[in-house]
């Protein structure tokens, strides 16, 4: 299933991933499509919001991944992006489908470490604060997720 819609300002972005969040499960896996600035680590933030974490939400880039643990699920946040062409044995198959949610920028970059079921999130940005969003996943727990979000969205 697959279901767009456009983001007018971030808020509504952030909203998308405080509505989305408590749906989440262990294991869970959520994969990030979109450009530098598109608003990835934006939604990642309103989840970590809505799972209750303290710290601020910021950029894996330089990290390559950034770990929350004091919310009511630990969440994962990943970008792969200076993984190309590299080795990718860095533990990190230990967070995805591990203990919490777990994000995941760039993904063609670690695809091997990539479940079967997931859902795809890709963030286009179409002009100053608007966005569209586009959910996707044939695994039939995201796809009540997506419809939930296609209900509210």
């Amino acid at each position: 299933m697959e279901y767009s819609f456009i983001s007018t300002k971030r808020e509504l972005t952030v909203r998308l991933g405080e509505f989305i969040a408590p749906k989440f499960v262990a294991g869970d896996v959520v994969l990030l499509e979109g450009d530098l600035g598109a608003g990835k680590t934006t939604l990642v933030g309103g989840v970590a919001k809505a799972l209750k974490v303290d710290d601020d939400v910021i950029s894996p880039t330089f990290n390559i991944m950034k770990c929350y643990f004091n919310g009511t699920l630990p969440l994962y946040h990943i970008d792969a992006y200076r993984l190309e062409n590299q080795n990718i044995e860095l533990g990190l198959d230990e967070y995805i489908e591990g203990n919490g949610v777990c994000f995941i920028e760039w993904p063609q970059y670690i695809k091997p470490l990539i479940p079967d079921e997931r859902m795809s999130i890709k963030l286009v940005n179409i002009g100053g604060d608007q966005r569209k969003i586009t959910l996707s996943s044939d695994t039939p727990r995201f796809v009540k997720i997506i419809k939930d979000v296609e209900g509210e969205f």
